[in-house]
């Protein structure tokens, strides 16, 4: 693919995100956003977080691997665990990041 096909795309997602996210703010900047849209809202970040993370704790290689052997579900799960008692989230990514380290070291 061309250097300017590729500068075109990239521009062309650019303007997109930056309208969708305009579209947004000047919708509200006049007005109250309901109490079921704050609400709504509130679970985005955590979503997108998932989503991203998700995937790359469950699969290896490619292949989806739920099992004992697979340090980054282990590793995941315990920091899930940190995260819904401290709420935390330095404390959630040490705390994974130190068992994922360690499992990968015993492993």
């Amino acid at each position: 693919m061309a250097a300017s096909t590729i500068l075109w795309i990239t521009l062309a997602m650019a303007v997109g995100t930056f309208l969708l996210r305009l579209s947004f703010i000047q919708f509200f900047a006049d007005r109250e956003v309901p109490p079921v849209l704050q609400r709504i809202l509130r679970y985005v970040p955590s979503a997108a977080v998932s989503a991203i993370i998700l995937p790359a704790i469950v699969y290896t290689n490619g292949v989806p691997d739920v099992s004992f052997g697979n340090e980054r579900l282990l590793a995941g799960i315990l920091a899930l665990f940190v995260a819904m008692r401290t709420k935390s989230f330095p404390l959630t990514v040490g705390a994974g990041m130190a068992t994922f380290w360690l499992l990968r070291l015993f492993i």
